[in-house]
Formats: C-alpha cells, sequence, structure tokens
C-alpha cells in the first residue's frame, strides 16, 4: 500500500488498553446494548419507531455498517456510534460518508486529542467560560493496521495539523479496499498513539467506563482537565 511515493506497511496491532474521550452528554444507545442479532435491527427500528418518534435520531444511519461488522450488547454502542452518526465534514481520516472510531493507545494521548478538538469547537462557535463533562472509555483493540507510525516526512500533508484532505484521500483509498484501519502518531501529543477503525468487530472488544473528566475551557483554551470523584459519604 503507498500513498505520495510512501510505502505503508500492514502491521499486528495489539493495545490490550485503547482508550476514547466523548462528552458525557451522549447515553448509551438502547438498541446496540441488547443482546440481539444484528441482522434484526432494521425491523426493531420498524416497530418500535412506531412508539418512539426519536430512535430512529437516536440509532442513526445503520445500514452504513455492514452486518458483519455490526456489534451488539452491554458495551458496544459506544463503539456503534461513530459509524451511525457522521459529520458531515468528516475527520482526519473520514470524508463524511463512512465513520470510524478514533483511539489513542494511552490516556493522556487521548486527554490532548480531545483538548484540541473541544478548544478548536468552542473557539469556532466564540463559546464563553465553561466546563464540559466528558466520559473515558476504555477497551482492546487487536488487529491488522495500516501502520503509518514514523512516515510524517513521507506523508507530510496527512499529519498537517488543520488540513485533512490528505489523509481523507488516504483513508477514503483504504476504506474502499477493505481495511481494518489506520494506526498513526498523534499530532497533538508528542509520542503518542492513535487508531482509527474501520472495521470495529473484526478489531474491537465492548468498552467499559473507566472515569469521567471535566475540561475548563477558559474562552480562549481547555485551560484544565479534572477526574470527576464521587463524594464520600
Amino acid at each position: 500500500m503507498g500513498l505520495g511515493g510512501a510505502t505503508i506497511p500492514l502491521r499486528r496491532v495489539e493495545w490490550p488498553e485503547c482508550w476514547r474521550i466523548i462528552p458525557s452528554r451522549y447515553p448509551p444507545i438502547d438498541l446496540f446494548e441488547r443482546v440481539a442479532p444484528p441482522e434484526d435491527w432494521e425491523l426493531l427500528i420498524e416497530l418500535e419507531s412506531r412508539t418512539n418518534d426519536r430512535l430512529r435520531d437516536q440509532v442513526g444511519q445503520i445500514s452504513l455498517i455492514p452486518l458483519e461488522e455490526r456489534m451488539s450488547g452491554p458495551g458496544t454502542s459506544f463503539i456503534m456510534a461513530p459509524f451511525t452518526h457522521l459529520h458531515p465534514d468528516g475527520s482526519r481520516f473520514t470524508d463524511g460518508t463512512y465513520g470510524a472510531y478514533y483511539g489513542a493507545a494511552a490516556l493522556d494521548t487521548a486527554v490532548a486529542e480531545t483538548s484540541y478538538h473541544r478548544a478548536r469547537f468552542f473557539a469556532a462557535t466564540a463559546t464563553p467560560a465553561t466546563t464540559i463533562d466528558m466520559r473515558v472509555l476504555i477497551n482492546s483493540l487487536s488487529g491488522d493496521l495500516q501502520d503509518i507510525r514514523g512516515l510524517g516526512a513521507e506523508l507530510p500533508g496527512v499529519y498537517d495539523p488543520v488540513d485533512y484532505s490528505a489523509g481523507q484521500t488516504l483513508g477514503r483509498q483504504l476504506h474502499a479496499e477493505g481495511a481494518f484501519g489506520i494506526v498513526f502518531d498523534s499530532v497533538r501529543h508528542a509520542g503518542g498513539h492513535c487508531a482509527a477503525v474501520f472495521r470495529p468487530r473484526s478489531v474491537l472488544t465492548p468498552v467499559i467506563q473507566e472515569r469521567h473528566l471535566s475540561y475548563h475551557w477558559d474562552g480562549t483554551r481547555i485551560a484544565a482537565v479534572n477526574e470527576i470523584r464521587a463524594l464520600q459519604t
């Protein structure tokens, strides 16, 4: 596999801990959390949406997930969500027509990545000082991924801090060819590693909720990240 003259190797990646952080306001999606055969999802949605007008919005576009890559049962809704609720602008390796599950090999890397993206959103929307609660998810990752770690010099466009066009071109190519995903160097945390997974069932285990964090936006940056702890009585 290659792009722009660089050869991209396929390597086995084994992460006993794969970290992902999302806003706490996103709840688990009941349909995915049940132990229901994925081939029955469309029928279940059709039946249950008759009494739940919001179900289709909650579930998203499940037709975007191939049957063989659908996951169900406890801890799967947070994996399925990024494949059924697509951002129209895409991300570093998606162009808005397909999804990817992004995770990091270390919690510090996940915090750095999400802090950057939260700050960028708050700045773009001129959000005044505020606090947002975030949910930390952890699972394991095991699979053969296209490995572009250490290829920053050969693939400068893919690693551009702001312009995702080259990364989206690469991601679109690999996704169309059936790649499980891409493992890459974190752009926001020196020495950190991240993964963009295209085929979740082939690579990921269900997630568990690890902790909650509070991101403090001071009007110009994420000034602090604190762990939310329950009060002892």
